[in-house]
């Protein structure tokens, strides 16, 4: 074989392998509750096809082999690890009056960008699910099954694998892999897991919430952010574990600790198939605004239900696009 036609056949293999590169980021991001290791597993996965890929041969098709080697890749990484959580599953509501206590960030359930785990066309009703299922609520509800069952579940009931497709990616029977269906659908009936409204794409009465919710946060009016909010609305801070539920006790913190919120702005995006906002903080006079947090909104019957503040702005602005400094 002449060195440029190497060279083709590597760029050609490269290119295939590259066309899976978004739905293996979604499928080991909810493996693994974590963006930076599903990126992390996904070029693992990529190197060692691209080292074995001789050894391949067509038996099987690329598709079905990339997912073997991402699903072995994955379960070598959960193999004795604790599971990522929401800091709602962490301990019980706080108060303004709790200190901040800071967990590792191997703690927690990080977020996502859409564009890199959902495909940005095709069949509406696949589309939906794919977004459903980035969820942060999801994500930790499917992180409390164990590894293999958890695989099972997003094969199956995500990605809409047939039961004897996950049984050869698993090695196992039909019938295990049914049983473990099932008992993973079962955990997940029993589980806390909030269902929010479907808001991507937005419709007019969403847009028009976030509106709102923008306009009342920045304008850092207390009124009007009750007013988005539901009853039983919650804030959380990773890495920080306390959380806080309902309008008022949120209004107390944007009050006291949160005040240093006051002025802020926030830049949008889109996240775990949620609305999401980069905030940047007022930082002294002259007009100049640091990076502070990443917001994932949750919506529910017309009401904000959840103000998701991820606090690693040094990892998250940069994987979400963020620049440092907000456009003028």
């Amino acid at each position: 074989m002449s060195a440029s036609t190497a060279q083709r056949g590597s760029g050609e293999l490269e290119q295939r392998l590259e066309q899976h590169r978004r739905e293996l980021t979604g499928y080991c991001y909810r493996m693994l509750g974590s963006a930076f290791e599903a990126e992390d597993a996904v070029q693992e996965t990529m190197l060692r096809a691209w080292r074995s890929h001789d050894r391949f041969e067509g038996r099987a098709a690329l598709k079905s082999w990339l997912y073997r080697i991402a699903t072995n890749v994955c379960l070598d990484l959960l193999d004795g690890r604790q599971r990522r959580a929401r800091p709602m599953e962490v301990g019980p509501e706080g108060t303004i009056a709790d200190p901040l206590t800071s967990r590792p960030e191997a703690t927690w359930i990080e977020p996502i960008p859409d564009a890199r785990a959902v495909e940005q066309e095709g069949d509406p009703a696949e589309l939906a699910v794919a977004r459903e299922t980035l969820r942060l609520a999801f994500v930790a509800a499917v992180q409390h099954l164990p590894p293999r069952q958890r695989a099972v579940l997003i094969l199956c009931e995500v990605l809409r694998w047939k039961a004897a497709e996950a049984a050869e990616l698993l090695e196992t029977s039909v019938a295990s892999v049914n049983s473990a269906l099932q008992r993973a659908r079962a955990a997940l009936a029993t589980s806390d897991l909030t269902v929010t409204d479907q808001v991507a794409p937005l419709d007019e009465a969403q847009q028009t919430l976030l509106d709102r919710y923008v306009e009342a946060f920045e304008q850092f009016d207390m009124d009007s952010l009750v007013a988005v909010l539901h009853e039983d609305a919650t804030l959380s801070m990773p890495p920080y574990d306390l959380w806080l539920r309902g309008p008022a006790e949120i209004v107390r913190w944007m009050l006291g600790p949160g005040e240093h919120c006051r002025g802020s702005r926030l830049v949008p995006v889109a996240a775990n198939g949620s609305p999401a906002f980069g905030q940047y903080r007022a930082s002294g006079p002259g007009g100049a605004f640091e990076p502070w947090a990443l917001q994932v909104i949750e919506i529910s019957g017309g009401r904000i239900t959840g103000l998701n503040s991820f606090l690693d702005t040094a990892r998250l602005f940069p994987l979400f696009g963020l620049p440092a400094r907000p456009e003028p």
